[in-house]
């Protein structure tokens, strides 16, 4: 536990501030990589000091908005930025990204409840549930627009069912993403009519990060 606690710590040190983003904000989730080849602790340790370091210089410049890491290794980045080719490019400064210790999704973020702000100390670590919204491009066609709307309009009476503390949009057709207060109940989001006709699978996991990173009080 406190070693989860410094990591989140981390993460955040270079964070003043407490400025919100409602736009131009690029998601990146850094997926681990279950194939990754093997590193002795020292050359782990290594790539582990680059990372962070690079987190801190991208925070110094306001690059990087809001981070944090997930129960079991991986983690997401908000970066101030609407361009995925510019992301990328500030991504590629970091030693274990070039190292390729993740598979890397990178989208255009669009928040539609709450929004990301940064966070000044003293922190207050919290644990959230994190929801991502994967789209099955093989159902995914012009066809599905209607579903698409009915999940939009379900996410809003969610809203009254569950402590929804952030949810947003990546690119068209790109998914999006929950953050909730609590661990949701697995029958309410597969009732998503998105869910139920297989266009969108969900993927939930615990997210650290610090609070009011997504302007929550």
């Amino acid at each position: 536990m406190a070693r989860r606690i410094y990591t989140c710590l981390l993460f955040l040190l270079m964070f003043t501030g407490a400025r919100a983003q409602s736009s131009g904000l690029t998601f990146v989730l850094l997926n681990k990589k279950t194939d990754a080849t093997p590193l002795s602790k020292e050359a782990s340790d290594k790539l582990m000091e680059g990372h962070m370091a690079n987190i801190n210089k991208l925070a110094k410049e306001e690059k990087l908005v809001a981070a944090g890491p997930f129960d079991g290794g991986g983690g997401i980045f908000m970066l101030n930025t609407p361009s995925v080719q510019v992301a990328t490019e500030w991504l590629s400064t970091d030693p274990a990204v070039k190292a390729g210790r993740w598979d890397i999704e990178i989208y255009p973020y669009t928040p539609r409840v709450g929004s990301v702000c940064l966070v000044k100390e003293p922190y207050e670590m919290v644990t959230y549930s994190f929801v991502k919204f994967k789209v099955d491009l093989t159902k995914s066609t012009v066809n599905s627009a209607g579903i698409f709307f009915a999940h939009d309009e379900y996410l809003k009476e969610l809203r009254s069912k569950l402590s929804i503390i952030a949810e947003g949009i990546f690119g068209e057709r790109d998914g999006g993403m929950l953050i909730l207060k609590d661990e949701p109940p697995l029958q309410i989001l597969e009732a998503d009519p998105a869910v139920q006709q297989g266009l969108l699978e969900l993927d939930i996991r615990k997210l650290w990060i610090a609070k009011g990173a997504f302007c929550e009080k």
